[in-house]
């Protein structure tokens, strides 16, 4: 998959394609529905979405929601089979553009679509003016065709990103999934901390949290994809993810112990899923009554991973 953050000066080999279009966060069912009516008109795939993500702009002091990072939505598309991921940079110069410059400097000149699909709730332009409807119009009006998806349910339940952090605030990460059509992942490199893990028997992978959704602090059984060097490979194990009550107050973190592993993960960018909820954070009253719950909590996620 080729990215572009620079939509200024496309080659002319990626115009042309068709495309789905929106903030793509989570890339959960309904994302991936809009993915797949793209991948039928028959032109090369791709993702016309946000950096930064549009809340971030309008509520900069807002609590961290997002449910991924760029990089983890880049990998996400590109197992989803998309050739081209159009990032349009999202600042206030581009917020006071009207519906007919997005869809006539945007979509039609600079990036060159041939086709583009969208959900239903899809908004743009200045004080959000353009909905769907706009879009096709303008489309007919540009020379590029516009298709509107349906919003997507599940058994039910309506499949939003906003529906998903609910879920993972309340620690319901199999719901998350069901909603995803994935795990929930968390991804970035291992950082350098302080070792505490190793001297109680159960060494971790401690990874930051920076500008994410925080899900339902405590404990989870995980699968952990290593993306490359020696170790490469998925793994089972079990995760903290919290401020370590224990050890007084710390920034948000997640720490993961790898089953039956041996090595140097430092530096090494992780994709952790989060499987199931075990229990909530506690502060213990020894670090012997502390290794104990770990060794129950492990016992328990191999359980439930086997």
């Amino acid at each position: 998959m080729r990215s572009f953050r620079d939509i200024t000066d496309i080659p002319e080999e990626a115009r042309g394609t068709s495309a789905a279009m929106g903030n793509f966060d989570g890339v959960h069912l309904g994302h991936q529905a809009v993915i797949d009516i793209a991948r039928r008109h028959g032109a090369p795939l791709s993702v016309v979405t946000f950096e930064p993500h549009p809340r971030e702009v309008f509520a900069p002091d807002a609590p961290p929601f997002r449910l991924m990072n760029r990089e983890a939505r880049a990998h996400r598309l590109d197992k989803l089979g998309v050739t081209h991921l159009f990032e349009i940079p999202f600042d206030r110069t581009l917020t006071r553009l009207s519906p007919e410059e997005f869809a006539g400097d945007i979509l039609r000149d600079a990036l060159g679509l041939s086709h583009v699909v969208t959900g239903a709730d899809f908004r743009f332009g200045r004080d959000r003016a353009g909905d769907a409807g706009t879009l096709r119009a303008l489309g007919e009006r540009f020379g590029f065709d516009v298709t509107i998806a349906r919003l997507r349910k599940s058994d039910g339940v309506e499949v939003s990103s906003t529906r998903i952090r609910d879920a993972l605030s309340e620690g319901d990460p199999r719901l998350a999934a069901q909603l995803l059509g994935h795990l929930h992942r968390i991804e970035g490199p291992v950082l350098h901390g302080d070792r505490r893990g190793r001297d109680l028997g159960y060494p971790t992978a401690n990874m930051g949290l920076d500008g994410l959704h925080l899900p339902k602090l405590g404990v989870y059984a995980v699968t952990v994809d290593v993306a490359a060097g020696p170790h490469e490979g998925t793994y089972p194990g079990v995760a903290s993810l919290g401020v370590r009550p224990m050890f007084g107050e710390n920034l948000p973190n997640l720490e993961t112990h790898l089953f039956d592993f041996a090595g140097d993960l430092y530096g090494t960018h992780l994709s952790v899923g989060l499987v199931e909820y075990l229990r909530g954070e506690e502060k213990f009253d020894s670090l012997d009554a502390l290794i104990r719950q770990m060794d129950i909590d492990s016992a328990q996620a191999r359980e439930i991973l086997s």
